[in-house]
């Protein structure tokens, strides 16, 4: 059966279901049966093999009741992230490289429905009013929603899913992100209670690593994480509190922000807070929490190298609190953080940890840095493939006080 043929028969059968069947009552499996016997009618005694009449009805059916086209595309675990520009051009991401796909939705409006379907899943709203929403699938996904007019080339949705086994410091290992020996001395850093910020680029990385740190916290503690988006999966802890963001509704009320969880949070007797990711005025509240005695907090941000990363939160910060001077902002982030890992996606697409650095403090006004392993790449190094590691400095670790009070006794 040609391509054009099989498209003709699902328009046609799609049409008949919209039209005739009473959509809003009748169930699941009895609009699977009834697509997959108008198929057969349709087809009737032209030859057809069963696999395509299957994928004729998957499609039919999961573009009336699932995500038409996303719903083959999520089902491949192979994809990381899908990519929608305007309904006719559709990008994945498999092994790391960027295809487009030949396939695309049947109108701007259809991708519309789907838009509609997995934004109102999860409670939210996008419109005209409010044509920019983060939200998530229900397995996780995370997804980003941008509407005409803001986006000029039609409805723009892009989606970094949601790996379905959580990410541990085993498999960091075993992707050679880290090696045994630094696992084990994150390990203590993150039970001594450690405040660690994960930095690095997009896609490089951070929500995943931030999920194997969080294997190493105590299971008997109480743990508040807070994101915009669900989408950590901190396991083996039963006293967890998981908080969501959530965007004004079109009268521009409710609206519920990182900054208003993070100051909530510190009423629900927290251990440790973990922010899945600091982008704004929250830094001040964030680095504060550090420092009034919830130590052991995790967060992650975005920046291209550690120093950066300290530049991006003092200019965050005084977003918040724009009369702080410069001096105190670098004096209360010293003081709240204790390790910055730097994460980065290499010219061969492999995320690596760059640099694990310790915050020293503040003198003459300027943030001190103690590197204690930063990322060589060998010999075998090419332009096309990366090779190295995290090699140890020559700096030793110079704040102790935490591990000592934890009662681990252990060379750095």
């Amino acid at each position: 059966m040609l391509p054009e043929r099989e498209r003709e028969i699902i328009a046609d059968v799609r049409k008949y279901i919209a039209d005739n069947l009473p959509l809003s009552s009748i169930s699941d499996e009895e609009l699977e049966e009834k697509t997959e016997e108008l198929v057969r009618r349709r087809i009737g005694s032209e030859y057809c093999p069963i696999e395509t009449a299957v994928e004729m009805v998957r499609q039919i059916y999961s573009s009336i009741r699932g995500f038409g086209l996303l719903d083959g595309i999520l089902a491949d675990d192979s994809v990381t992230e899908v990519m929608i520009n305007g309904h006719e051009n559709v990008f994945i991401e498999k092994d790391g490289a960027l295809i487009k796909l030949d396939r695309q939705f049947e109108s701007q409006r259809r991708l519309e429905d789907v838009i509609q379907r997995i934004v109102g899943l999860a409670g939210r709203e996008v419109n005209q009013a409010n044509p920019i929403v983060d939200t998530r699938l229900p397995d996780g996904s995370r997804v980003n929603v941008v509407l005409p007019p803001i986006a000029l080339g039609g409805p723009t949705m892009t989606i970094r899913k949601f790996s379905k086994t959580p990410m541990t410091v085993e498999k960091l290992i075993e992707y050679g992100s880290l090696t045994r020996e630094i696992a084990d001395k994150l390990r203590l850093f993150v039970q001594a209670k450690y405040n660690i910020f994960i930095s690095g680029g997009t896609g490089s990385g951070k929500t995943t690593f931030l999920n194997a740190l969080s294997d190493f916290i105590p299971k008997s503690e109480r743990v508040i994480t807070i994101e915009d988006s669900a989408e950590l999966q901190i396991k083996g802890i039963d006293n967890l509190v998981s908080l969501e963001t959530r965007n004004a509704n079109s009268a521009g009320a409710g609206q519920i922000t990182i900054r208003d969880l993070i100051r909530a949070s510190l009423r629900m007797r927290p251990e440790r807070i973990v922010v899945g990711e600091v982008r704004g005025a929250e830094a001040l509240d964030m680095l504060q929490a550090m420092n009034t005695g919830h130590d052991g907090s995790l967060s992650t941000g975005h920046a291209n190298s550690t120093h950066d990363m300290l530049s991006r939160l003092e200019t965050m910060v005084l977003q918040g609190s724009a009369g702080l001077p410069l001096e105190a902002v670098r004096q209360q982030t010293a003081s709240a953080l204790d390790m910055i890992i730097h994460l980065s996606r290499l010219r061969d697409h492999s995320r690596r940890t760059m640099e694990i650095t310790e915050v020293l403090g503040c003198e003459q006004g300027e943030i001190k840095l103690n590197p204690l392993y930063a990322f060589e790449e060998d010999e075998h190094s090419s332009l096309e493939k990366v090779s190295g590691s995290l090699r140890r400095t020559e700096n030793p670790l110079q704040n102790t006080l935490k591990l000592r009070l934890a009662g681990i006794n252990a060379e750095i």
